[in-house]
């Protein structure tokens, strides 16, 4: 006889007040601390929020490891409506392939949201980083439901205001600076995951911050390499 236990496992189903159960991520993320923190020890599938107060602090260095294996194993990654042109030498140099990246240029902030659904929909994408300072609970559950569907993760940048929101994200951390640590290093407060809640923030090494690896404002031309789509709802 197959007890309720064994069931739950099997269908990596989380109880309340016990460890979560260890499902396979969508994308490992290159840090073993970061790693450890998580269950699964990845990017879990579905929808992520990454809250930092302002582009530059190293918010895209946490993720490049996972984007950079991605491309490498011939899955596409997509940007939706990036602050800043992305600079193609340094994701190059961070690994990523720039035929497995493409940039979507959205007018507003519901087109971005229809394209965010529309990426996830299509399975096309093992990735998506979205730019999102607003959005209401009901958009946000689209784009939760619309991760699930797919074969990978959608991470969207929120500010911190936004934590005090309610929201389907299966993780949610915040970045900020290390205080107490010098330059290079980031402490990472995981407020929503699967499992018991984390007791401190997480110090992370990253190689260095860079300003959302842009060298203009997103209305520029695409950098050589970087694949720029138009879309509209």
């Amino acid at each position: 006889m197959i007890s309720l236990t064994d069931i739950l496992q099997r269908q990596a189903v989380w109880r309340g007040g016990a460890p979560a159960v260890a499902a396979a991520p969508a994308a490992r993320t290159g840090f073993a601390a970061l790693a450890a923190a998580l269950p699964g020890g990845g990017w879990p599938a579905g929808l992520v929020e990454v809250l930092c107060r302002a582009e530059g602090v190293g918010e895209l260095q946490v993720v490049l490891p996972a984007l950079a294996a991605l491309t490498a194993a011939g899955h596409r990654i997509a940007w939706l409506a990036p602050p800043y042109l992305p600079y193609a030498p340094a994701l190059r140099a961070a690994g990523v392939r720039l035929e497995g990246l493409t940039v979507v240029r959205a007018p507003g902030r519901r087109d971005a949201l229809w394209a965010a659904e529309q990426a996830l929909r299509s399975g096309a994408f093992h990735a998506l980083l979205l730019w999102l300072p607003r959005a209401s609970y009901p958009e946000l559950r689209r784009l939760a439901v619309a991760a699930q569907a797919g074969p990978g993760f959608a991470l969207a940048f929120r500010p911190p205001e936004a934590g005090c929101e309610s929201s389907p994200a299966v993780l949610r951390l915040a970045l900020e600076p290390a205080a107490s640590a010098p330059a290079g290093w980031l402490a990472v407060r995981i407020f929503k995951r699967r499992g018991l809640p984390q007791a401190a923030p997480l110090p992370l090494q990253i190689e260095r911050p860079v300003r959302a690896l842009g060298r203009a404002p997103f209305s520029a031309a695409p950098a050589p390499g970087v694949v720029a789509r138009a879309c509209a709802a």
